[in-house]
């Protein structure tokens, strides 16, 4: 066999890259297989992570990243990569817009045998090999053709203290057992070097732990000298390049997929609970080993429920969290499926199908101070991003507005933050005195998000305007539009891109318009809440009926929620 042909198939094979002990606690282990650049860390759920060795954005290494326990961050422009995924969940300095999922790293297969961690850089064939438990060895790097470290291994196999040398047996291309003792691996980081890594077979008693280890360092270093010194004067092969896929040059702007009907993902349910009055907490978990997208605070989930509906709920997740989702659904009286069908008809060990995380309420983290402001089932989203400033360090305030006691949800998670408030039993005008007092007046280098009932957010947009707060300060999410939607009227659109001229008819919205004559708009909650599917106007007026666009907006005309608005003229150009 050929170098080029045994390289090839190595790239199918499992390869140890590091011991367990090298993945050190918030550390990022620098590795490299066949000429790729690896980047290893342990998060603080004990996943352990192998990953292509550079940020999206310059290449820089993330082997010099701050692993924080539940992200790599970049320590060039602080862009942020999640744990079992890699996806991006912030960029500085695009700190209004959440990642598009196309900014995602590669990752590499992960398994532990050995007190080793076991890696292929293409896809693998089959398991690595069961090793079992015992005393690792100090890894040796040898600047020698892997290949003939592995001959070596085969002619001088290293022995025991005061013992003969072992049978040594050759198992696949790389590793070579030591019947009775234990068994040698040899990593190809390059075509001319590679690390020795081996396990001896235990349980071995501690006194002689260190004994050992000296004993195999040394007969491992002569054997590195050996093979160096065979090596010298052969003609070095060329090394291994690694592969890297380009990265677009404008990266951080990549369009999310806009295929309204899109629900990918499977999850079952974990566990269901009662996680206040009214609200039942689901925990959702992935179908077989692929992890689940990864989702940024703020960021929802549609998800299909039984009896046909898809309705939207905000991701309850704290950083870390990237094994399941966490969401809490609020029963309501006027319910048309959705929270009925949550409570009633969904039970543990169901499998329902998701969307991507969408994120249309992203947090920004480039603010000195952020005011969270809640009401009843609005928590959820808030609380997401309550627990990711809280573990970024970065100042925060949390003031969650209930009926009562009861009502207040994810107690547990409340406990668990610094600068909570909860504020119960207040009507209408107490909740806007209370309103008046928090927000007056506006703070410099200060930021508010709000999420709650419509009638709560339409009175705190409008006590933040009228405190002083631009519009760059003040975030908001709706669940629903409250508003009574007038469709009675006929107009035309002309979608300029598209060259299309459409009749919205009387009944019908434009975005109902515009996909039957088959272009795609993305859309989510379709009531002219969450801005999903807004356009760009380029001429006429439009009848806005949403709660999304603020004042200034809607004076300005210059975009529309194509969902439930419609248009004051006879004609609305979009940039569609």
């Amino acid at each position: 066999m050929t170098r080029t042909d045994l390289l090839r198939r190595a790239e199918h094979a499992w390869h140890p890259v590091a011991s367990e002990s090298e993945l050190v606690h918030r550390h990022v282990f620098h590795g490299q297989l066949l000429g790729q650049e690896l980047a290893l860390w342990r998060a603080d759920d004990d996943h352990v992570n192998v990953w292509e060795n550079r940020c999206l954005h310059r290449g820089v290494r993330l082997s010099i990243a701050v692993n924080d326990g539940r992200e790599l961050k970049c320590q060039y422009h602080g862009w942020r990569y999640a744990n079992r995924t890699a996806a991006c969940t912030y960029i500085p300095a695009h700190p209004a817009d959440a990642p598009a999922r196309t900014i995602c790293n590669r990752t590499y297969p992960v398994r532990v045998s050995g007190g080793m961690i076991w890696t292929a850089v293409g896809e693998p064939t089959d398991e690595p090999p069961e090793l079992g438990a015992g005393l690792v060895l100090r890894p040796m790097p040898v600047r020698a053709v892997p290949s003939a470290v592995v001959a070596l291994l085969l002619e001088q196999p290293p022995a025991l203290p005061d013992s003969a040398p072992p049978d040594a047996r050759r198992h696949g291309d790389f590793l070579v057992e030591l019947v009775g003792v234990g068994a040698l691996v040899v990593q190809p980081m390059d075509s001319a070097r590679a690390v020795v890594r081996g396990v001896l077979h235990g349980p071995v008693p501690a006194q002689d732990r260190l004994p050992l280890l000296r004993h195999f360092d040394r007969a491992l270093t002569r054997l590195r000298e050996t093979a160096q010194e065979r090596a010298t004067g052969d003609t070095a092969p060329e090394p291994l390049l690694p592969r890297y896929e380009p990265v677009p040059k404008e990266l951080a702007s990549l369009p999310e997929s806009t295929d309204h009907h899109d629900l990918p993902t499977r999850v079952q349910v974990l566990r269901t609970w009662t996680a206040g009055a009214g609200v039942r907490g689901l925990e959702l978990g992935p179908v077989g080993e692929r992890p689940l997208p990864s989702g940024q605070a703020g960021a929802h989930l549609d998800v299909a429920l039984p009896g046909g509906v898809v309705r939207q709920y905000s991701l309850v997740n704290g950083p870390g969290e990237t094994d399941r989702y966490v969401i809490g659904v609020k029963r309501t009286d006027d319910s048309a499926g959705g929270s009925v069908a949550v409570h009633e008809q969904v039970r543990e060990g169901d499998v329902l199908a998701v969307s991507l995380p969408r994120n249309g309420f992203p947090l920004r983290q480039d603010r000195t101070r952020t005011l969270l402001v809640a009401g009843g089932i609005g928590i959820t989203p808030l609380l997401a991003m309550a627990q990711a400033l809280q573990h970024q360090g970065l100042h925060y305030e949390l003031h969650y507005f209930a009926a009562d006691d009861a009502a207040v949800a994810f107690g547990d998670r409340l406990a668990a933050l610094r600068n909570v408030r909860t504020v119960t039993g207040l009507d209408p005008a107490a909740t806007r005195a209370e309103l008046q007092r928090l927000l007056a007046p506006a703070h410099e280098d200060a930021q508010v998000y709000f999420c709650g009932p419509p009638p709560m957010l339409d009175v705190a947009r409008e006590v933040a305007s009228s405190s002083g707060w631009s519009p760059d300060e003040v975030h908001f999410e709706y669940f629903r539009n409250d508003h009574e939607i007038d469709d009675s009227s006929r107009f035309e659109v002309v979608l300029a891109r598209s060259v299309l001229n459409l009749t919205v008819e009387p009944g019908r919205t434009i975005l109902e318009t515009v996909r039957a004559a088959g272009v795609v708009v993305p859309s989510s909650c379709e009531q002219g809440a969450c801005g999903t599917c807004l356009v760009t106007v380029i001429d006429g007026r439009p009848d806005h009926q949403d709660v999304y666009l603020d004042d200034a907006e809607r004076a300005a005309g210059a975009s529309v929620m194509t969902c439930v608005s419609r248009s004051l003229t006879p004609r609305l150009t979009l940039d569609l």
